[in-house]
């Protein structure tokens, strides 16, 4: 796909409280960042926030998910990948949180150069889509985006082995 085929799974994810799969212990992005990964043979990167204070009830956390989009905010994340470089197509995988990727894959997308890289979207919701994730990663990393991906949530938690041949039928149309 590039110069450089070492592969990249970059994912934000939730546990607790989700629309319609109650308390869950592993986040529904999580799920199929891993599927990913197992198909690519890619390497995973988990977006984690230096100092995770956001609730684990889903009313609540969509009420500061709405505040942190109106404010712009760019939470702080503990950790970097330190060999980005080496790395010609990166998954970027989250929750559509209010049509828009989560704030702090932002602050993960900001911190490095995307010059030359291919990058492929995955998002899990309850009904929104893709909405307008891709353009936002292409507006903030100048890459050169591909096709994405979408998946109910409920399906990732409940429905593995469907929701494995979608990722597995679009890694394919990627070429993987």
């Amino acid at each position: 796909m590039t110069q450089n085929n070492k592969v990249l799974v970059v994912y934000f994810s939730r546990t607790g409280e989700q629309y319609s799969v109650g308390n869950i212990k592993e986040g529904n992005t999580a799920i199929v960042a891993k599927m990913i990964a197992d198909k690519t043979g890619a390497d995973l990167f988990e977006i984690k926030l230096a100092n995770d204070t956001y609730p684990a009830s889903y009313t609540a956390l969509t009420k500061v998910a709405q505040q942190e989009k109106r404010a712009n905010a760019r939470p702080e994340v503990a950790d970097k990948v330190s060999n980005f470089d080496d790395y010609g197509t990166v998954f970027i995988g989250c929750p559509n949180w209010w049509g828009d990727l989560p704030m702090a894959v932002y602050t993960f997308m900001e911190q490095y150069d995307w010059s030359g890289k291919k990058v492929a979207p995955f998002v899990t919701h309850e009904g929104s889509g893709l909405s307008s994730i891709p353009s936002s990663i292409k507006k903030t990393t100048k890459a050169d985006v591909l096709n994405g991906f979408s998946l109910y949530g409920h399906e990732a938690q409940n429905e593995r082995e469907s929701a494995k041949l979608k990722v597995d039928a679009w890694l394919k149309k990627l070429g993987f």
